[in-house]
C-alpha cells in the first residue's frame, strides 16, 4: 500500500513537474516570438551604417592595444570555458577581447568580492548559469533570496541590449534547471538534515569548539551509544546521551574506560545548548539528506542549480558553520579520487563568507583550510562570496586560484588597508589597482584566473555579462510548484521521528525506576516478612516459656498436694498404730 501511494505520489510530482516546463517553454516562446518583433521594428529604424556596424565581427586582438593584445593572449576561449564578460580599456568594452575561466580550473577554488551594491550577487547568477548551460550542477546559497529568480527566464530592455551587444553577448531569455532546498524545511524548499550520526564527532566537536579531551569524550560518548544500539538522530538525543551517563542511573556505564567528568559533560551540553538556540536543532533529524542528490543535470543535459535558502542568516552563523563543513565533508568522503577533470562536478558560492569565518575558532577555520586543500581533487570547485578578500583566512585565500573582483571603498583608513591588502593579493600588472578597484562602475571587475597550464591569467578589467534569467526574485506560488513537483519532496519532505536514543533512554529509565521501585517494594515486604517472624518467634518463645512455668508451677501444685496426702496419711497410720500398742483402740 505504501508502495503504491509513493508511485501514485511521484507520479504527480512528474506530471506537475512537467506542466510547469511546458508553461515555462510556452513563456519563453511567447517573450521570444515578442523579442523577435521588437528587433525587427528597431531594425527597421536603423541606417543600413548602423546594420552592418551591428553584423560585423569583432575586432580580433591584433586590432587593438598592445596591451589589451597581451591581455588577450593570457584568455583562450576556444578552450571549454566559463564566459564572464569582455576586457574594458579606456571605458570601452572590447567585444573582441572575451573574458572568462577554464572550466579546467574552477576547481581550483577562486573568491568574488566587492563592496555592497556593486554586482556581485548578479556575478554569481551570471556564473551559476554559464556553469548549468556546461553541464555542471552548482549549489548556492541563497541568503535574500535574490537567486531564486534563475527558474525564471529574464526580461529584455533596451539598456540590458545595449550592454549585452557592446560586449559581444547574444542575449536571450532562459530559465534553468532549479531545485530549492531549506535547512530542516524551515522556508522554501526541500528540506535537508542530518543525523547526529553521520554529522560524526569529530566534526560536531570542531562545530562545538571542544578541546582535546572535551571531544575525546564527544567521541567516547557516540561510540558508546552506538554500541548500545541508541540511534544518535537529533541534538535531543545526544544531550539525553550525556545526561544519562553522568546520572546516577548511567556513571557506571563507562567506568572500565575512564568515564566522562561532570565539567566536561557540562561543557558539551552548554555548547549544544548554544547551537540548538541559533536553529541548528531543524538540521539534525530524519530522513538524512543524501548529498549526491545534488550532482545531477536536467534531461537536456544542463546542470542542476540547487538553491539554499538561508534567511536571517546573520543572526545564525553557527548554523551555516554547521551545515557547509558537514556538506564538504560528506562530499569528500564520498567521492572518489578525480584529478584535474575537464569540467568540475560540482561547483560551490557561499555568498556572505565572512560570516562563515566571523568569530569561527581555529579548530573549525583549520577545518576549512584542510577540506579547500583537499577537495578539488574529487572534482568540487568552491567559491566564496563576500565584500574584501580580508574576509578569509590567509590560508584558505592562498587556495583560491580565481578573482573576480568588484569595486571597493575607501572611506575609511579601515577601508583604505583592505583595499592595500586585496591588491597584493593580485599578480603584477600594469593597472594601478588601488584607482582601479575603487572607480569600477556596477557589473565591472577586475579578473585573473589560473589558465589551462596553471598559471595565473594576467590581471583583466572586465565588463561582465548580464544573466539571462530573472534578477529579481522568483513569485512564491511558481518556488511551491517547483518544490511540489520535486523528487525531493516526497523523498525528504516529511519529518521522521523515530524511535531514537532519547525514547530508549527513557524507556530505559522508567523501566530502571520500575525495577527499584520493585526491588524496593520487594525489600520492604521481606523486612516486614522477618519483622514479623521474628515477632512470632518471639511470641512462640513467651508462650514456650509460658508453658513452661505452668507446667512448673502444675508439677509444684501436684508435689504439694501428695506431700500433703501422704503427710495426712502417715498420721492417721501413726496414730492407728499408736492406739493399738497402747490398748487405747477402741474395740466395736
Amino acid at each position: 500500500m505504501s508502495e503504491n501511494t509513493a508511485d501514485l505520489a511521484a507520479l504527480r510530482a512528474a506530471a506537475a513537474q512537467a506542466e510547469a516546463e511546458a508553461a515555462q517553454a510556452r513563456a519563453e516562446a511567447a517573450r521570444a516570438a515578442l523579442e523577435a518583433a521588437e528587433a525587427a521594428a528597431r531594425d527597421q529604424a536603423r541606417t543600413p551604417a548602423d546594420r552592418a556596424a551591428a553584423t560585423s565581427e569583432p575586432s580580433e586582438p591584433s586590432e587593438v592595444s598592445e596591451h589589451a593584445a597581451s591581455i588577450a593572449a593570457g584568455y583562450r576561449p576556444e578552450v571549454p570555458w566559463l564566459p564572464l564578460g569582455a576586457l574594458v580599456e579606456n571605458d570601452e568594452a572590447l567585444a573582441g577581447v572575451p573574458i572568462g575561466i577554464p572550466l579546467r580550473s574552477l576547481n581550483r577554488h577562486g573568491l568574488v568580492a566587492g563592496a555592497t551594491g556593486t554586482g556581485k550577487t548578479r556575478t554569481l547568477q551570471l556564473m551559476a548559469e554559464g556553469l548549468s548551460e556546461a553541464g555542471v550542477p552548482v549549489f548556492v546559497t541563497d541568503i535574500k533570496g535574490d537567486l531564486s529568480g534563475l527558474a525564471v527566464p529574464g526580461e529584455a530592455g533596451d539598456r540590458l541590449l545595449e550592454r549585452t551587444t557592446s560586449i559581444g553577448q547574444d542575449w536571450t531569455p532562459a530559465g534553468y534547471p532549479v531545485e530549492f532546498y531549506s535547512l530542516g524545511g524551515v522556508g522554501h524548499g526541500v528540506p535537508i538534515r542530518t543525523t547526529i550520526t553521520d554529522f560524526g564527532p569529530l566534526l560536531l566537536a570542531k562545530v562545538l569548539d571542544l578541546n582535546e579531551t572535551q571531544e575525546s569524550a564527544l567521541t567516547l560518548i557516540v561510540h558508546w551509544a552506538d554500541s548500545q544500539g541508541l540511534a544518535l538522530l537529533d541534538l535531543k538525543d545526544l544531550r539525553s546521551v550525556v545526561s544519562y551517563l553522568t546520572s546516577d542511573e548511567g556513571k557506571d556505564e563507562l567506568k572500565d574506560i575512564g568515564g566522562i567528568a561532570t565539567s566536561t559533560a557540562g561543557v558539551i551540553l552548554r555548547e549544544l545548548s548554544a547551537l540548538e538556540a541559533q536553529g541548528a536543532d531543524v538540521f539534525f533529524g530524519e530522513p538524512a539528506f543524501d548529498t549526491a542528490d545534488l550532482l545531477r543535470s536536467a534531461a537536456d543535459g544542463r546542470g542542476v542549480i540547487s538553491a539554499l535558502e538561508l534567511p536571517d542568516l546573520q543572526d545564525r552563523p553557527a548554523v551555516f558553520s554547521t551545515f557547509l563543513m558537514w556538506l564538504l565533508a560528506d562530499l569528500f568522503g564520498g567521492l572518489p579520487e578525480v584529478g584535474d577533470p575537464e569540467k568540475p562536478k560540482l561547483v560551490f558560492f557561499f555568498d556572505e563568507a565572512h560570516l562563515l569565518f566571523k568569530g569561527a575558532s581555529d579548530a573549525f577555520t583549520d577545518q576549512v583550510i584542510q577540506t579547500v586543500r583537499l577537495i578539488r581533487s574529487k572534482g568540487v570547485g568552491i567559491f566564496f562570496v563576500t565584500q574584501t578578500p580580508t574576509d578569509v583566512p590567509d590560508e584558505v585565500l592562498a587556495q583560491l586560484g580565481s578573482r573576480v573582483q568588484h569595486a571597493l571603498r575607501a572611506h575609511t583608513p579601515n577601508d583604505a588597508k583592505d583595499l592595500r591588502a586585496s591588491v597584493r593579493t593580485y599578480p603584477t600588472s600594469e593597472y594601478d589597482l588601488e584607482e582601479l578597484l575603487t572607480s569600477l562602475g556596477t557589473g565591472e571587475a577586475v579578473v585573473t584566473a589560473l589558465g589551462e597550464d596553471g598559471a595565473p591569467t594576467p590581471v583583466a578589467w572586465t565588463r561582465l555579462r548580464a544573466p539571462r534569467a530573472a534578477m529579481d526574485p522568483a513569485p512564491e506560488a511558481q518556488i511551491e510548484q517547483i518544490v511540489t513537483a520535486s523528487a525531493g519532496s516526497a523523498r525528504y519532505g516529511t519529518a521522521v521521528d523515530r524511535e531514537s536514543a532519547f525514547e530508549m533512554l527513557a524507556a530505559r529509565i522508567a523501566a530502571e525506576d520500575v525495577a527499584a521501585q520493585e526491588a524496593a517494594q520487594a525489600a520492604a515486604r521481606a523486612e516486614e516478612l522477618e519483622e514479623m517472624e521474628a515477632r512470632l518467634r518471639k511470641e512462640a518463645e513467651a508462650a514456650r516459656k509460658a508453658e513452661e512455668r505452668r507446667a512448673q508451677e502444675t508439677a509444684r501444685a501436684g508435689r504439694s498436694v501428695l506431700t500433703s496426702v501422704l503427710r495426712t496419711a502417715g498420721t492417721t497410720l501413726a496414730r492407728e498404730v499408736t492406739r493399738s500398742l497402747f490398748g487405747t483402740r477402741r474395740r466395736r
